[in-house]
């Protein structure tokens, strides 16, 4: 059995997690939030305190089967508690990451961790908003549970309503604690619809989708709100789509979605092999592939993960901004222009790696990949 060792309070607080250079946590608990969805909690393999923005994400690098993997997953906690992070992540059918997780994740395993980085939250991005409406569907509710989690900690009363969507009332995560935040916070509501009431025979809330009649009983003042929503692709299409039809202001709408669990690495038809060059004589550079015959030009500005989807080629990605590390490469030659947002570590960059979603070629490039 794994002793985990509390921290001394009577000493100073721990130094503050550095992203970048600090990189392992050590999972210390695990909770069952739903049937399908678990919430792993971890603190730092060093004594840490955790900064970060409510809704930012946490890139974990598993080795599975073999092979590392990269996968973003949004804090759920809150850095008002800034001894441990956790991530709720739900069981995706055929998903490899959310599967190994379920499975096998156990406390004292140690974890090797990118970020926390992102941009979606409404702390920085309308930290002065007067009311927020928080939209949220299935594993979506993770940043906007953690951005409701530091105003209560820090008792902001600023007026919030939180609308979730689910498939049943068996599958609201949060349940229990959206219902005490309503309860003991005056400027906090919160409201849910489900699709069906499954073995709910008592229940009697919302049922069905997100709509506009919906969305005018239970926030009547959404066009004075500064509005923060996540979940899957059709479900932010459908709240565009509703908030525009009622005339909102766009520019007051913010959204976040990852979908890596649909990544696949389905190999695809390799092109003929072409003759290496030192540019291509139109002001382009040869990307090449130690592990394919595959080669493609790559013009500046393109991205050298956008040239090599161009040519068909399965290319592991995300974000494509640089954040969350999922396309991360050893670089066997050239040299690159490379802009991230915190996906790679600068002693990885000195080691050679990049990140194909934000380098662009200065010279013929050869990828170990």
């Amino acid at each position: 059995m794994t002793t985990l060792t509390l921290p001394d309070f009577s000493k100073p607080a721990a130094k503050q997690w550095k992203a970048g250079v600090d990189d392992t946590v050590v999972c210390v608990g695990i909770r069952q939030e739903t049937h399908d969805v678990k919430t792993f909690v971890f603190r730092s393999s060093e004594p840490r305190r955790f900064a970060y923005h409510p809704g930012q994400f946490l890139t974990l690098e598993l080795q599975i089967e073999g092979e590392t993997v990269n996968r973003c997953y949004t804090l759920s906690s809150t850095p008002t508690r800034p001894d441990a992070v956790s991530i709720t992540v739900k069981r995706v059918p055929g998903g490899m990451v959310s599967n190994w997780l379920h499975d096998n994740l156990k406390v004292g395993d140690r974890v090797s961790v990118l970020g926390p980085a992102g941009e979606f939250s409404s702390f920085s991005l309308a930290p002065d908003a007067p009311k927020y409406l928080y939209l949220s569907a299935g594993s979506g509710i993770t940043p906007l549970m953690s951005m409701s989690r530091a105003h209560v900690d820090i008792s902001s009363n600023r007026d919030i309503v939180f609308i979730h969507s689910a498939r049943t009332p068996a599958d609201v995560i949060f349940a229990r604690e959206l219902q005490a935040f309503s309860k003991h916070q005056s400027g906090f509501r919160h409201a849910v619809i489900c699709e069906r009431p499954g073995a709910d025979g008592d229940y009697a809330g919302y049922l069905g989708y997100l709509t506009a009649p919906m969305l005018q009983l239970i926030a009547a003042d959404f066009k004075d709100r500064e509005i923060f929503c996540c979940g899957p692709g059709p479900y932010m299409t459908a709240v565009k789509n509703v908030l525009q039809n009622l005339g909102f202001d766009m520019a007051h709408y913010h959204e976040e979605s990852f979908s890596f669990e649909t990544l696949t690495a389905t190999p695809v038809a390799e092109p003929e092999v072409v003759a290496p060059a030192a540019g291509d004589g139109t002001g382009g550079f040869n990307i090449s592939f130690t592990k394919t015959p595959l080669k493609v030009t790559c013009t500046p500005p393109k991205t050298i993960l956008a040239a090599a989807k161009e040519a068909g080629m399965r290319f592991p990605s995300s974000c494509a901004q640089g954040m969350c590390g999922t396309c991360k490469t050893k670089m066997v030659s050239g040299e690159v222009e490379m802009k991230h947002g915190g996906g790679i570590r600068q002693r990885e960059i000195d080691q050679g790696w990049i990140l194909p979603c934000c380098s662009i070629p200065k010279t013929d490039v050869v990828l170990d990949r």
